[in-house]
């Protein structure tokens, strides 16, 4: 017998700091879960949108389902701006390097 899916509503805010960077969170957890610094440097998050994320769900510049797992495991995920190669993104946001999900633990 199957399960069904349990849905994912996913809560997206923009940076009033960074242009086109995004944070993705689950929001049944909302931004309790995001680490103080991060949202530190990301500055006051301006809510945009609210989605619900499945694996078919074609997102612009993200993976889907890097982001599904970033939210089943942390409750959000940080999107940086496109541009240049991954270091040099996470150089212009410097906790990224210490949160965002492309960086190895």
């Amino acid at each position: 017998m199957a399960s069904t899916p349990t849905l994912l509503l996913c809560q997206i805010y923009k940076s009033p700091r960074q242009e086109e960077m995004f944070l993705y969170v689950d929001r049944t957890k909302g931004l309790e879960v995001v680490p103080e610094a991060l949202l530190e440097g990301f500055g006051a998050p301006q809510s945009i949108m609210m989605m619900v994320m499945t694996p078919e769900r074609q997102l612009a510049r993200v993976d889907t389902a890097r982001v599904i797992e970033a939210l089943k495991e942390k409750g959000y995920y940080l999107q940086m701006p496109p541009g240049g190669d991954a270091r040099t993104r996470d150089l212009a946001f410097d906790v990224s390097a210490r949160f965002d999900d492309r960086t190895p633990e």
